[in-house]
């Protein structure tokens, strides 16, 4: 039996998105796979939540180019489940390169991020080499060839390659190697965004942040004076604060009213409801009051995604025929780490309706002191690239 590993590394930094279509094109395009990638978010997100309390960063983006990397590969039931688990089956009826041409389309409008597949191939591993130049062309893939069979020496090779593809966010992804492992795939996600209006560190101060009814915390909380872009949902009970970075790219902030349980806000996420603030997004003078924060989470995605309906290609009966003739390959691991800082200065991490301006004899305040959402997206393609929640600003990793 022949396993194949293959590992997602996953950086966050910052990204931005404000305007949006409501109507699919007749002919799928890069606005239609982003809506249609920020419900699988969603789907993978309140997936994640159930199995903890704690923060949570993940990117959608390294998540679903990988994924969207095996399809090349994947045929039958198993690649029926990779592109109904995305989302992006009735993309994928007619037109078996239309999925990666999608991704690729995406992936050259985003100049914010640096994004980097990398398959690193055991030397006597029989690649297909459609599978070969099929990767390089859609995701500008990087081929290595090693030897697994020295563990620790292909291991350190592994990493040193995430370590730098991350700016040194990420410096021992893979803590081990099996030797009978054929290839491992790996996909890293990084930017570094500077604030549009950077935080006065002078102005940042320790205060109050409600976990929950029971734990208050100490945090350090950014301040600013200024125009921000803002609106209500009353629906769910929820303010939302968009905090741009300059080159287009903003960090959308969704803070739960005090009476209401974040959880409940959870089960309401989709693509629609996202885009619909971005679209009520009016600029307010405000107070801003927003928690420093470093998050960093790792995720056994073999764990997470047969709840999405893909499980098949972890099993022995997978189709992964365009990766190898090689009978019974299948893949062992799926990991997926994520790293994210934010500060006075803006964003580290390894994802506009015009108004008139309104104002108050006393500015608005907008306190950030208790368990948040937070989404960043690029503004040209739509594209959700990084997600999760803050529950304890003073907590960087589980």
């Amino acid at each position: 039996m022949m396993d194949l590993r293959v590992v997602l590394t996953l950086i966050s930094l910052s990204s931005f998105l404000h305007t949006f279509q409501t109507q699919e094109s007749k002919t799928p395009d890069v606005t239609d796979l982003s809506f249609r990638n920020m419900d699988f978010a969603m789907n993978l997100y309140r997936r994640i939540s159930r199995h903890h309390d704690n923060n949570i960063v993940f990117s959608p983006l390294s998540v679903s180019v990988s994924l969207a990397t095996l399809l090349l590969a994947a045929g039958g039931s198993t690649r029926a489940q990779i592109a109904g688990g995305l989302n992006l089956a009735s993309l994928d009826d007619d037109d078996d390169e239309l999925i990666p041409q999608l991704f690729q389309d995406l992936l050259s409008n985003i100049s914010l991020i640096q994004q980097n597949t990398a398959l690193f191939v055991d030397h006597r591993f029989d690649l297909e080499q459609v599978f070969r130049n099929q990767v390089k062309r859609f995701f500008g893939a990087d081929i290595i060839s090693v030897e697994f069979g020295k563990t620790d020496v292909s291991r350190d090779v592994i990493n040193d390659y995430i370590s730098r593809k991350t700016g040194g966010k990420v410096r021992e992804m893979v803590k081990s190697v099996e030797p009978l492992t054929q290839m491992m795939l790996i996909n890293t996600v990084f930017f570094k965004g500077d604030w549009q209006r950077p935080f006065d560190p002078n102005s940042t101060e320790a205060g109050r942040f409600y976990v929950d009814k029971y734990n208050i915390v100490q945090a350090p909380l950014m301040f600013a004076e200024d125009k921000f872009f803002t609106t209500v949902d009353s629906d769910v009970g929820a303010r939302v604060l968009r905090l741009p970075y300059r080159g287009g790219a903003s960090l959308l902030i969704v803070l739960p009213d005090p009476s209401v349980d974040y959880t409940a806000i959870e089960d309401e996420l989709t693509a629609d409801r996202i885009f619909r603030w971005m679209k009520n997004l009016k600029p307010v003078k405000m107070e801003v009051h927003v928690p420093k924060f470093q998050l960093e989470q790792r995720y056994d995605m073999r764990e997470l995604l047969p709840h999405l309906g893909i499980s098949s290609v972890f099993l022995d009966s997978a189709n992964l025929t365009g990766l190898s003739k090689d009978v019974g390959v299948k893949v062992s691991q799926v990991m997926h780490t994520a790293v994210m800082d934010v500060d006075e200065t803006g964003t580290t991490a390894a994802s506009v309706t015009s108004a008139g301006i309104t104002t108050y004899s006393l500015p608005a305040t907008f306190r950030v002191d208790r368990p948040f959402f937070f989404f960043l997206y690029h503004e040209a393609s739509h594209s959700l690239l990084f997600m999760g929640r803050v529950i304890d600003p003073t907590q960087n990793s589980q």
